[in-house]
């Protein structure tokens, strides 16, 4: 099939793009900035240039095309692109070019934890609005949404393995009790490829790897991983909500913002994983794949 793809240059659309080429699929990228994309040339990957906001890119991305598969979002607004402007306006903007080229399927990328209640934030709360335009556009469709993803691309994982082994202690927020279960981004990309093959795949899918950690058991992980493991010290939540406050005032820049702090106290575990139960997939536990990309090199 040919298929379409958002966001394919991003750290889990690299790793889905090349999984559709390993399966044989033509496929056909949007994409901001060729300099990053080129990597995809050698896949055999079809660059088209633009964004969401460009219409004529969109109807040349999603014409002949068999299924679209949108990666596109953000975790940190900047600027103009604002979680209503890229997870909304740029879902709705696709899904009329996808209607207008008659595609006849749709995968979408949300996350854990989407929804629109009071006191949601606002980057759950615009996802859930992207899912909403997904589920009423007409199009067959799978919607999925993965715990946090662990792969070598992952900024924040490596981040926190860097501490480990140049900080005397690693900092937790509140009892660090809250729960995530990190699933391995190669076994997210199987998935998506799966849901694009098989146009029964219907509706919204949760996504999570085998074990459900709390969050110190997860920062001890990576620092055995870093090979380094270092003391853990408690942060009152009031003091690291005041810090994410502050550090919001940084923009993209910020290494954490009051959203994401708050997403991260909810958790991201997923009680409905369909990962094995729907798609045959047994996921890889987090520490293997910690390994493959942390582990010290030696000799």
């Amino acid at each position: 099939m040919l298929i379409a793809v958002t966001g394919a240059t991003g750290f889990v659309g690299r790793h889905i793009t090349a999984m559709l080429a390993r399966r044989g699929h033509a496929v056909r990228a949007l994409v901001r900035d060729l300099r990053r994309a080129r990597a995809l040339e050698s896949l055999g990957v079809e660059l088209v240039p633009g964004s969401l906001a460009d219409a004529a890119a969109l109807n040349t991305l999603t014409h002949g095309a068999s299924a679209v598969v949108h990666l596109v979002g953000i975790i940190v607004e900047t600027g103009d692109a604002t979680f209503q402007a890229v997870h909304v306006e740029g879902t709705r903007r696709l899904v009329e070019a996808a209607a207008r080229a008659r595609v006849k399927r749709l995968v979408h990328m949300s996350a854990v934890g989407a929804r629109d209640e009071p006191g949601t934030t606002r980057y759950h709360r615009t996802k859930w609005q992207a899912e909403e335009l997904v589920r009423t556009s007409g199009l067959s469709h799978a919607i999925f949404r993965p715990s946090l993803i662990s792969g070598p691309e992952n900024a924040p994982i490596r981040t926190l393995a860097r501490l480990h082994r140049w900080s005397p202690v690693i900092p937790v927020f509140g009892d660090g009790h809250f729960p995530t279960q990190p699933v391995w981004v190669e076994d997210v990309a199987l998935a998506f490829a799966l849901a694009v093959e098989q146009p029964t795949l219907s509706g919204a899918f949760e996504l999570g790897g085998p074990q459900v950690l709390t969050y110190e058991e997860f920062l001890r992980v990576i620092g055995r991983a870093a090979g380094h493991p270092r003391p853990l010290v408690h942060v009152p939540l009031g003091l690291a909500r005041v810090v994410a406050a502050a550090f919001g005032l940084l923009g993209a820049a910020a290494p954490l913002t009051s959203d994401q702090l708050q997403m991260l106290v909810e958790g991201s575990a997923t009680p409905a994983n369909a990962i094995e139960s729907v798609f045959g997939i047994r996921p890889l536990p987090f520490d293997q794949g910690l390994n493959r990309y942390l582990a010290p090199r030696r000799g």
